[in-house]
C-alpha cells in the first residue's frame, strides 16, 4: 500500500502545548514548541521562522523529548511539510472602537480569565489590547463547585469543542474591583479597560456606572445576558426584554459620559429587538454574544448530584454568534452602531470572520481558558500576515466587507461538483457511506476501493468532501446546472 502524506493539522492537534516545553529545550537552536503552536492556530505559513538553524539531529532530539501519553509528535515529518516562512512587512492592527484607540482588536471577555489585577496585567504584558473585566455587581456572589463541564469527542481530553460554565459574577466587593480597574488604567494607560456591570434596579445600574467612571475606566459594559443568575430581573432576564434594555441603557447613558456597551443574550429569537432598544437609548456599541443556555449531564460535573441550566461557550457556538452579528450588522436602523464580537474565537481566521461581518472589536474567553494568554501571538501574527497578503494597511478596511445577502439572493442556477484526488485517497469509503445514506447516492465504490462520481445524480451538496478524513476531495469550477428533461 502506498505511503500517505501525513495530515499535519491532525498530528499537531495531538500536541499537548506544554508549558516550558521540553522539545524546545532539547532542540537548543530553535523554538519547536512555538512552531507547533503556530501550526495549531493557523499560521503554517510562518511556522518555520522559529526553526531557523535547526537541523535533522536537533529536531530528532526535540521529538525524543516530547511529552505524550501515547507516542511523540512526529516533529520531523511536520517540519518537512512546512513551507518556507513567509516574509512580509506587517501592518498595524490599530483600530478605533467607540472613540477609543486600540492597539489591536483583541480583548479579554468578561469572565474567569480576568478576575484580578495580576491576571489582567499578565495579559496586557502578553499583548492583549484591552479587557472587559469580570462583571461587577452589588450582590453577594457564592459560586458552586464544580462549575465547569465540557463537550468533546471521546479520547480528546484537554481539547474541547464547547465549555459549559456555572459561574456568575465577580466574587470581590465592588470597591475592590473598581480599585483594581483604577490601578490597571494607571499602570497601563495605553490599554483599554472596560468595566462590565450588572444591577437589578435603576439605582444599582446608575451607582455602578458612576463608580466605574470614577475609577477612570474607558467604557462600561452592561451585562444584560448572563444565563445563570439565580435572582430574577438580572442577566438574560433583562436581555430578553427590549423595554428593560432600553430603560437601563438610557439610565446609564444619562449618568456617565464614557461609552456604554450593552451585552446581548443569544437566548432569544431576534437579538435585533433588544439591540435596537439599546441603540435608541444611546448605546455606543453592542457586545454579542454571551453564553447559550444549555444543560450537560456528566456525572463528575454535577453539584452534589444536581444539574441545571447554565451557559455554553467555545468554538461550537461560533456559527450562532456569527448569525446574530450578521443580523445586527445588516439592520439598516443600526448601521452605524459598533459591534464587539464574542463567541468561539480561537484562531485568527475565526477573528477575521467576525471582523468581515462588521465587528471592530473582539472578545475572547474560552480559548484563553484552554490555551492561555499566549494565543494572542498567533491571533495578531495571523491577521497581520493575512492583511499583508492582500495589501491591506488598515484593519478597518476589513470591517463588514463580507456582509452577505439573504437566501433569496443566492445563485441557484449553477453547481460545483466534487473532484476526487486519487493520490490522497486511502480508500476508506467514508464518502460513499455518507452519500448513500445521507446524500443522493451519487458515488460508486467497488472492489478497487476507489470512489467514482455518478454525475447524473450528484447535486453538488459536498457532504462527501466534508466527511473525507484525508482532504482527498476538492471542488470543480462552478458550472450551469443541467436542465431537467
Amino acid at each position: 500500500m502506498k505511503k500517505c502524506i501525513m495530515n499535519i493539522q491532525e498530528e499537531v492537534a495531538r500536541c499537548l502545548l506544554c508549558e516550558n516545553a521540553p522539545c524546545s529545550h532539547a532542540c537548543g537552536k530553535g523554538d519547536v514548541a512555538r512552531a507547533l503552536r503556530a501550526v495549531r492556530f493557523g499560521n503554517e505559513a510562518i511556522a518555520r521562522k522559529w526553526l531557523d538553524g535547526c537541523d535533522e539531529n536537533d529536531l530528532e532530539k526535540a521529538e525524543q523529548a516530547c511529552i505524550h501519553y501515547d507516542r511523540p509528535i512526529r516533529i520531523r515529518e511536520i517540519v518537512s511539510q512546512l513551507p518556507e516562512a513567509a516574509q512580509a512587512e506587517l501592518p498595524s492592527l490599530a483600530i478605533d472602537f467607540c472613540g477609543m484607540p486600540c492597539e489591536n482588536p483583541f480583548f479579554l471577555a468578561s469572565s474567569s480569565i480576568c478576575t484580578n489585577y495580576e491576571m489582567v496585567a499578565r495579559a496586557f504584558d502578553a499583548g492583549w489590547a484591552g479587557v472587559f473585566y469580570k462583571t461587577i455587581c452589588l450582590d453577594d456572589i457564592n459560586e458552586v463547585s464544580p462549575r465547569f463541564d465540557v463537550l468533546h469527542r471521546e479520547g480528546d481530553k484537554g481539547d474541547f469543542t464547547a465549555l459549559r460554565n456555572m459561574e456568575q459574577l465577580s466574587e470581590n466587593p465592588a470597591e475592590v474591583d473598581f480599585d483594581i480597574l483604577s490601578r490597571l488604567k494607571k499602570n497601563y494607560p495605553n490599554k483599554i479597560v472596560v468595566a462590565s456591570i450588572m444591577g437589578s434596579t435603576e439605582e444599582q445600574w446608575i451607582e455602578l456606572a458612576k463608580m466605574a467612571e470614577a475609577a477612570g475606566v474607558d467604557a462600561v459594559e452592561l451585562n444584560f445576558s448572563c444565563p445563570q443568575m439565580r435572582l430574577t430581573g438580572m442577566g438574560s432576564d433583562v436581555g430578553q426584554d427590549p423595554e428593560l434594555v432600553t430603560f437601563y441603557t438610557a439610565y446609564v447613558k444619562h449618568a456617565v459620559s464614557i461609552p456604554v456597551i450593552p451585552k446581548m443574550t443569544p437566548n432569544i429569537t431576534l437579538m435585533s429587538n433588544p439591540a435596537m432598544g439599546a441603540y435608541f437609548a444611546g448605546a455606543d456599541a453592542i457586545s454579542a454574544i454571551n453564553t447559550i443556555k444549555s444543560v450537560t449531564m456528566d456525572e463528575r460535573a454535577g453539584v452534589s448530584g444536581m444539574w441545571t441550566v447554565s451557559g455554553l461557550s467555545g468554538r461550537a457556538v461560533k456559527p450562532i454568534a456569527l448569525r446574530f452579528i450578521l443580523e445586527m450588522a445588516k439592520n439598516p436602523v443600526m448601521n452605524n452602531l459598533k459591534l464587539s464580537g464574542i463567541g468561539g474565537i480561537e484562531t485568527w481566521r475565526d477573528a477575521l470572520e467576525f471582523i468581515q461581518l462588521g465587528c471592530s472589536n473582539l472578545q475572547i474567553c474560552t480559548a484563553v481558558m484552554q490555551y492561555g494568554y499566549r494565543i494572542i501571538d498567533d491571533l495578531k501574527l495571523g491577521l497581520q500576515h493575512y492583511m499583508a497578503s492582500r495589501g491591506i494597511t488598515k484593519l478597518s478596511t476589513l470591517v463588514g466587507e463580507r456582509l452577505s445577502s439573504t437566501p433569496n439572493d443566492l445563485d441557484r442556477d449553477t453547481v460545483v461538483f466534487p473532484i476526487f484526488d486519487s493520490e490522497k485517497c486511502i480508500g476508506c469509503g467514508r464518502c460513499y457511506v455518507s452519500c448513500m445514506d445521507g446524500g443522493h447516492q451519487a458515488i460508486s465504490f467497488g472492489d478497487e476501493r476507489k470512489p467514482h462520481l455518478v454525475g447524473s445524480k450528484c447535486v453538488g451538496c459536498h457532504l462527501c468532501r466534508l466527511v473525507c478524513p484525508t482532504g482527498a476531495i476538492g471542488v470543480s469550477k462552478r458550472v450551469p446546472k443541467r436542465k431537467a428533461k
